[in-house]
């Protein structure tokens, strides 16, 4: 299978390394240090148990370059997804399949359903409807990334945790497509299941990652820290609780209990969640898509969210502060 990964970060470049060992033909769209170093060296991961592979990928930073694809995943952020929307094109012949694997609420979240907001645009994770009139959604299929990885060094990916990609059709159906990436995913090492409901597992994962990314940002504290001091630990519950009464209305079944999945946080341990990992190397942060698209939600389901609300007037100030000083920001000893 043709594969290309636009954007090699962490999860697209632990997608694109296993994939290229597996035997794919992979393709990675990547920029400045992290670009020519794969160039230089290939791209290099580190396993969960330290182990470590140099995976043959061609690189550059023009998606023209890379050709036709079968299998486009847009591995950016949800921010960053609008800048490259316009130039896919380029990767696709008839039948190509652009996989999404974005954290938050995605720009298709409405399409293909049915039900009285169906169809609907979310202006918070596509502002003017860019990437929803720039791709064509008969082409796109949806992932929820459970892998927790980063990148250790220019080139380089560590992959700390995990290696769950669930996938779907947009509409739940079972498509021989949907097989087929399933399949290319299974033989790279990934649990890669088809799922008929994704929008229910969008906002399981969703439900922590509202929650513990901001307050982790805000705090510089780790997940175990989170779920251990009983004030913040008491923050996220709050938080939760606003969002799973916004999923329920959109008819979503939250399968696990609230504390259960604090209680999957709190074992995951001293990890930074990925927007403290931006806050400290001055990255822009996916703040709306993990927490304004709830906050939109809420509105259109008529639910409100005042700890969420709190959470995110504090975390996008944090965001615009250090993006005005071209900053970052970390916690050092003295």
């Amino acid at each position: 299978m043709r594969i290309c990964v636009v954007g090699a970060g962490a999860i697209g470049g632990l997608l694109a390394a296993k994939l290229a060992q597996a035997g794919e033909t992979v393709s990675v769209i990547a920029r400045g240090p992290h670009l020519q170093a794969i160039r230089a060296g290939g791209l290099r991961l580190i396993e969960e148990n330290g182990e470590s592979l140099v995976a043959k990928v061609a690189a550059t930073d023009r998606i023209a370059e890379a050709g036709p694809q079968d299998l486009v995943i847009l591995g950016m952020k949800a921010h960053q997804v609008a800048a490259v929307v316009r130039d896919l094109p380029a990767l696709y012949d008839e039948s190509t399949v652009v996989m999404t694997a974005q954290n938050g609420i995605p720009w298709w979240y409405f399409m293909k359903q049915s039900g009285p907001h169906a169809g609907q645009r979310l202006a918070s994770v596509d502002p003017g409807g860019v990437v929803a009139d720039s791709l064509a959604i008969d082409r796109v299929i949806g992932s929820v990334v459970y892998p927790a990885a980063e990148i250790a060094r220019p080139g380089t990916i560590q992959h700390i945790e995990g290696n769950r990609f669930s996938i779907a059709e947009i509409d739940g159906a079972d498509t021989a497509r949907i097989r087929a990436v399933s399949e290319a995913l299974r033989k790279a090492g990934f649990k890669a299941p088809v799922v008929s409901d994704i929008r229910a597992e969008i906002w399981t994962k969703l439900w922590g990652n509202l929650s513990f990314n901001p307050i982790s940002a805000l705090t510089h504290a780790t997940l175990v820290d989170i779920c251990h001091f009983p004030l913040t630990r008491q923050l996220a519950a709050s938080m939760m609780g606003e969002a799973q009464a916004i999923g329920e209305k959109l008819g979503i079944k939250f399968r696990v209990p609230l504390e259960k999945r604090i209680a999957g946080a709190e074992a995951v341990g001293a990890h930074k969640t990925s927007m403290l990992q931006d806050i400290e190397t001055g990255r822009a942060i996916e703040l709306t898509a993990l927490v304004g698209s709830v906050i939109e939600l809420g509105r259109i389901t008529s639910t409100a969210t005042p700890h969420i609300d709190a959470v995110y007037a504090c975390a996008s100030l944090l965001s615009q502060t250090l993006q005005q000083a071209k900053g970052r920001l970390r916690v050092e000893a003295v």
